[in-house]
């Protein structure tokens, strides 16, 4: 494939990242209730079809978007000032979201079992003692967050350093995580919410324009054939 067709390929696969926003605000809208004091209502939720639906092909598939548009973004940025710095980002970011599909996975295929389980009766099963795999799904939790929240900063701030892509697109970019991780965090330990803080949807809506502004300025940009076309097309001056 040659050099024009690739950047443009990379630019399409830019249109993940959009998509990704655009799926996290709707799978963060009508959140479960907390389960340390509704156990009761949680399980009804967990165990409806629109629960398993929505953490499917919403959540997880916006995380498949994600990795996409991702990749994409730092393929893209290799051949700008911040070519390294996106390189990294990308792996960081990747790497958390892999991470998140291995717990995103149990939430949406076992959480309902539990469910079903304490509604038919069997009380006890969310008072069953803790083991390895519980500490190890906490552990895998906290770093896919932690990579996700540091990857996207940074590939904001690659997209702010590049030359290439529209610099305010990049900090918002690298904005929305620190309104849907530090300011969720914050809004949980003061007003007390367990479940998805509004913050997460308002942190979403600004990757969609983020992402989109970055799609469309990738392909937007000519391509290296065209440019040469362009400038060979153009009269000289004698």
């Amino acid at each position: 494939m040659s050099t024009p067709n690739t950047t443009r390929w990379i630019a399409f696969g830019l249109v993940g990242l959009p998509l990704y926003g655009a799926l996290t605000f709707f799978s963060s809208l009508d959140p479960q209730p907390d389960p340390n004091t509704h156990y009761e209502a949680f399980s009804r939720f967990v165990t409806t079809n629109g629960y398993v639906l929505k953490h499917l092909f919403l959540t997880i598939l916006g995380t498949i978007f994600g990795i996409f548009g991702s990749i994409a973004l730092g393929a893209f940025l290799t051949r700008s000032r911040a070519g390294r710095m996106g390189l990294v980002a990308m792996v960081l970011t990747v790497l958390g979201y892999c991470l998140f599909l291995t717990w995103g996975g149990v939430s949406t295929f076992a959480t309902p079992q539990e469910g079903q389980a304490y509604l038919a009766g069997i009380e006890v099963f969310h008072e069953l003692p803790t083991i390895l795999a519980n500490t190890l799904q906490g552990a895998t939790m906290v770093v896919s967050i932690l990579l996700g929240f540091v990857g996207n900063v940074l590939l904001g701030v690659a997209v702010w350093r590049s030359g290439i892509l529209p610099k305010w697109a990049g900090a918002l970019w690298a904005f929305a995580p620190v309104l849907m991780y530090i300011f969720g965090l914050v809004y949980a330990m003061t007003i007390g919410a367990q479940a998805t803080p509004p913050t997460v949807p308002a942190g979403a809506v600004v990757l969609v324009i983020s992402g989109a502004w970055i799609a469309w300025s990738a392909l937007s940009r000519p391509s290296s054939a065209e440019a040469v076309g362009a400038a060979a097309a153009q009269p000289r001056v004698r």
